[in-house]
């Protein structure tokens, strides 16, 4: 409570020192500063009704810059589900998407909603939101310094139109340490290197035995141990590799490609280039424990050569180095960042990057000239300039995109390449059960890592038992299954 305090005042003081900026940047605006409006914003992204968090975020410099204007909120997430609620299993979940468009249709609609990407096809496809490229024409809003992982991502789900725009993002990028790249003698990888070239750098630098082994690659800085099925979304998501086909009748894994990706995987785990899990028997209990924060993460300990990271735990990452010295079991080293690996077929899609903040004007809104001034306000160049150095995320203007901190290192990784397919999370939204069809999967990929099923033997299986559970779920869309009593 105490740290959440000191941030809100932190925050405040911010605000203040904005000020003549803020006012410089509105005096121009059109209508009358002094009438009272209102502005209703939704969100179906599960902040609850935590109006707070939406205003450090996002909107507190609109508040402040715009006083006569009030803002509402309007949670559609079902607050049933918040902080470990457990609602009547009987009950069907209220369904956030549902819940927002009965709210943006209803008699009193928002104006402004914040929704994520994955949803964005589904409002523009029910003609549900407005068209901004008139708006963006008419005032003259600068959209060429936008990152193309933003715009060109938003322009893809609007069939070459803009209907949102999103003021942050979240990125990541493969990070390696030049220090062992150096020892191995090996090149530094370069950005847009395929998964195959990255894999086989992996292999050029995996060496040693035991507890001194050095690892070639991760999916992330943490270990995350035999978890790998899960892992692998990131290396399938550009492939836009699918489960089962489009309304969740029938698999779709009983494939090649399915069957080259399962074997990749597996080939990575045999030879030893992903990080063992770690053994936590072995580590000593008491006060006498050669204990550091970042034990277990593999990165940092020189465990491995290189990981996918997030943006938002670079500046963390540059602040251990600096501190290296009086951090125990931490020894500092060069590194440095290159894009996402991508797929030959798919050269231009990274597959963790998503838009953060995405907003929108509702197709009824009462307040569509304010939704846009908002809009406008908080992606615009005075927002992300004053925003950059505080968020954990990369703000959308490249020209406000530095590193922090005085650290160099190749930023545009982040920015480089377009937001990879998403999954359609509109069908687990009518059928919660398919997330079970999954858990089958991982129980058969460990099944693989076992040497109890052969990879294409353990995939027919997959989509044999996985059949028999999608027709389940076609009787009772609602209905919990168990993997482990589907025949497994």
């Amino acid at each position: 409570m105490q740290k959440y305090v000191k941030k809100t005042v932190a925050v405040s003081l911010c605000v203040g020192l904005m000020a003549p900026t803020l006012v410089a940047c509105t005096k121009s605006g059109s209508g009358d500063s002094k009438t009272e409006k209102v502005l209703r914003i939704a969100t179906s992204m599960g902040y609850g009704g935590d109006n707070e968090y939406i205003r450090q975020r996002f909107t507190e410099l609109f508040e402040f810059a715009n006083p006569n204007i009030k803002l509402e909120f309007i949670s559609t997430s079902d607050d049933r589900y918040m902080y470990g609620g457990r609602p009547d299993p009987k009950e069907k979940p209220q369904d956030p998407m549902e819940k927002l468009k009965e709210v943006m249709t209803g008699d009193n609609p928002p104006d402004v909603v914040m929704v994520g990407y994955d949803q964005l096809p589904e409002l523009i496809n029910n003609n549900m939101l407005k068209q901004l490229d008139q708006d963006i024409a008419k005032d003259k809003f600068d959209t060429s310094d936008i990152v193309p992982a933003v715009i060109e991502g938003i322009k893809k789900v609007g069939s070459g139109k803009i209907y949102a725009l999103a003021p942050t993002f979240y990125s990541s990028a493969l990070i390696y340490n030049k220090k062992l790249f150096d020892e191995a003698g090996v090149q530094y990888p370069t950005d847009k290197m395929t998964w195959d070239q990255t894999f086989d750098l992996a292999r050029r630098l995996a060496k040693g035995e035991g507890e001194n082994r050095k690892y070639g690659f991760s999916f992330a800085p943490y270990n995350m141990g035999d978890d790998i099925f899960y892992a692998s979304r990131t290396y399938t998501a550009a492939l836009d590799l699918k489960v089962f086909d489009d309304k969740g009748e029938k698999m779709t894994v009983d494939s090649d490609q399915w069957e080259n990706v399962w074997k990749t995987m597996l080939q990575l785990k045999t030879e030893k280039i992903l990080p063992e899990p770690i053994d936590f028997s072995k580590r000593r209990s008491g006060p006498n424990e050669d204990f550091n924060p970042f034990m277990d993460d593999d990165f940092l300990s020189g465990r491995v050569a290189m990981s996918i990271i997030s943006y938002g735990q670079i500046s963390q990452y540059t602040n251990v180095m600096k501190n290296a010295a009086n951090i125990k079991g931490i020894t500092p080293f060069e590194w440095d960042v290159v894009t996402m690996p991508v797929h030959q077929e798919a050269p231009e899609y990274g597959g963790n990057i998503d838009l953060d903040g995405l907003m929108g004007i509702n197709a009824k809104a009462q307040n569509a000239e304010d939704a846009w001034k908002f809009i406008k306000f908080i992606n615009g160049e005075d927002w992300a300039r004053l925003k950059a150095t505080t968020t954990h995320n990369l703000v959308s203007r490249q020209k406000y995109i530095k590193p922090k901190d005085g650290a160099e290192f190749n930023i545009k990784a982040f920015t480089t390449l377009l937001p990879a397919p998403g999954l359609d999370y509109k069908i687990y939204r009518e059928k919660p059960a398919l997330h079970d069809v999954e858990r089958l999967g991982s129980q058969k990929f460990q099944q693989v890592l076992q040497n109890k099923l052969q990879v294409r033997d353990a995939l027919k299986q997959w989509q044999t038992e996985g059949d028999a559970m999608l027709q389940k779920i076609k009787e009772n869309p609602n209905a919990p299954l168990d993997p482990m009593t589907q025949g497994g």
